[in-house]
């Protein structure tokens, strides 16, 4: 019982990550900003007469006004109830392209 081999507390045991249940308002409109600058980074790649691969990929993107906002705080994940998750519980989330789902979800 209280030897070497005594059993841990639960909570004392390791990392504990305190993702929160769904986004919060402030995280919300940081996301949008986030959206934003993105959007704006690419207008000024695109207007400086530049060509490449990655660039024409990045237009083919929705921009942050044209997504419901149901693609801006969510993700498509196979393995959630109803096939779509919280957006921050994606891990690096503020530094991955996340604006396409596949059709239908």
């Amino acid at each position: 019982m209280f030897g070497a081999f005594r059993p841990t507390n639960v909570n004392l045991g390791g990392l504990l990550w305190k993702t929160p249940w769904k986004l919060s308002v402030t995280r919300k409109a940081n996301q949008r900003a986030r959206l934003k600058k993105v959007d704006s980074v690419i207008e000024a790649v695109r207007a400086s007469g530049v060509h490449c691969a990655a660039l024409d990929r990045a237009l083919e993107l929705p921009k942050e006004h044209e997504m419901p906002a149901r693609d801006k705080y969510t993700i498509f994940s196979p393995r959630a109830r109803g096939y779509r998750k919280g957006i921050h519980k994606v891990p690096k989330w503020t530094r991955l392209t996340l604006r396409t789902n596949p059709k239908g979800f």
